[in-house]
C-alpha cells in the first residue's frame, strides 16, 4: 500500500520547514511505502529553496510541485493528480505532526471499508490566551481549526478538517476534487473546501472514520490571536456558506437580495454586543455580527451574479 501526504504551502517557508522535520519523523510499517507531495501555490519567498533541500536530504520521500493558479483548492486538486499513492492524507504548511499521525490516520484505510478518516487537531497556542477568547465556545474556536471529538475512534458524522484529513483515491475518482469556488486564496479568508467535500461523501453514504490518536498540532500565531482576524474569519464563513449551498432559504421580503431577517438578526446582535456585560460575550455578539454581515454580503453577490447570467 502506498501513501501520499499532500501538503499545500504558501510564503511560509520557516513554519514549512517545522512542518517537513515533523514529517520525517513518521513512524510506518515497513510495508508500507509513502511520500510527501509539497504543492507550493506560487509563493515568492524561500519556500522552493526550503523543500528542494528536504528534497535533497531524503531522496525519494519528498517531490516539490509549483502550482501558478491561487487558490487552495487549486492546490490541493494539483496534488490529487500528480500524487503516486493509493490513500491521500492531508495536512497544513503551519503544523507539528506526531510521529505516529500518519500511521494512525491512515491504518484503517488499507481494506476499503473505510473511505476517508479525520484526526485531532490542537490549538498550540503562541501567546497567553486574551480575554475575550473563551476556549469552550465551538464557535470562537473556528478560526483556529481546533477538531477534538474525544478519545474514542469510531464513525464520523461531521466532515474533518483539512489539516488531519485522508482519503482513498478512488473516492476521487468517484466524487471530484476540492470545488474551486471555494477555498482560501491570497485574496480571502474563504474556506469549507474541505468540509464540503467530506459532507458530499457522507451524502453519497460513504464511511469516515475518527482517529482520535492521528494527532496534529496547528500552531496559532500571534496575529491570528486578533480581534480583527478572527472577525474577519467569521464574515468569511459566512459568506463561503452562501457560495457553497445558495442564499439561505426564506419565505419573508428582500432588500438586494438579502433577507429582511438578516438585518433583524444585525441589529439585535449590535444591540446585544452593546449593552452585554463580560470579554468573552460582548466578543461573541460582536463575532455573530460579522458572521451575518459575510451572510448579506454573499447573498447580495449572489443575486447580482444571477441577473448577469439569466
Amino acid at each position: 500500500m502506498t501513501i501520499t501526504v499532500i501538503l499545500c504551502t504558501y510564503n511560509r517557508a520557516e513554519m514549512l520547514a517545522k512542518t517537513l522535520d515533523s514529517l520525517v519523523a513518521s513512524v510506518l510499517p515497513t510495508s508500507v511505502s509513502w511520500e510527501v507531495l509539497v504543492v507550493d501555490n506560487n509563493s515568492s519567498d524561500q519556500t522552493r529553496a526550503v523543500v528542494s533541500e528536504f528534497c535533497r536530504r531524503y531522496p525519494g520521500r519528498f517531490r516539490y510541485l509549483f502550482e501558478t493558479r491561487p487558490g487552495l483548492s487549486r492546490a490541493r486538486n494539483a496534488g490529487i493528480n500528480e500524487a503516486q499513492g493509493d490513500v491521500l492524507a492531508f495536512t497544513d504548511d503551519d503544523v507539528v505532526l506526531e510521529p505516529t499521525w500518519l500511521q494512525n490516520l491512515t491504518a484503517s484505510l488499507h481494506q476499503g471499508e473505510w473511505a476517508g478518516a479525520g484526526g485531532r487537531i490542537i490549538p498550540l497556542w503562541t501567546r497567553p490566551l486574551p480575554k475575550w477568547l473563551a476556549t469552550d465556545n465551538p464557535r470562537v474556536m473556528g478560526p483556529f481549526v481546533a477538531f477534538d471529538l474525544g478519545n474514542e475512534a469510531g464513525p464520523l458524522t461531521l466532515p474533518p478538517y483539512g489539516a488531519n484529513m485522508a482519503f482513498r483515491r478512488e473516492v476521487f475518482e468517484k466524487y471530484g476534487g476540492f470545488r474551486v469556488d471555494l477555498g482560501r486564496s491570497s485574496r480571502n479568508l474563504q474556506g469549507r473546501e474541505d468540509i464540503e467535500f467530506a459532507n458530499r461523501l457522507l451524502a453519497g453514504g460513504e464511511r469516515l472514520r475518527y482517529e482520535p490518536d492521528a494527532v496534529v498540532h496547528h500552531v496559532v500565531p500571534k496575529s491570528r490571536m486578533e480581534k480583527g482576524y478572527v472577525l474577519r474569519w467569521w464574515f468569511w464563513f459566512g459568506h463561503t456558506e452562501v457560495v457553497e449551498s445558495g442564499p439561505p432559504t426564506h419565505t419573508g421580503w428582500l432588500f438586494g437580495g438579502v433577507p429582511l431577517y438578516i438585518f433583524r438578526r444585525l441589529a439585535r446582535w449590535a444591540l446585544q454586543w452593546i449593552f452585554t456585560i463580560g470579554a468573552s460575550r460582548r466578543f461573541v455578539c460582536l463575532l455573530n455580527v460579522w458572521y451575518l454581515a459575510g451572510t448579506g454580503v454573499a447573498c447580495y453577490e449572489w443575486t447580482r451574479q444571477q441577473k448577469r447570467t439569466s
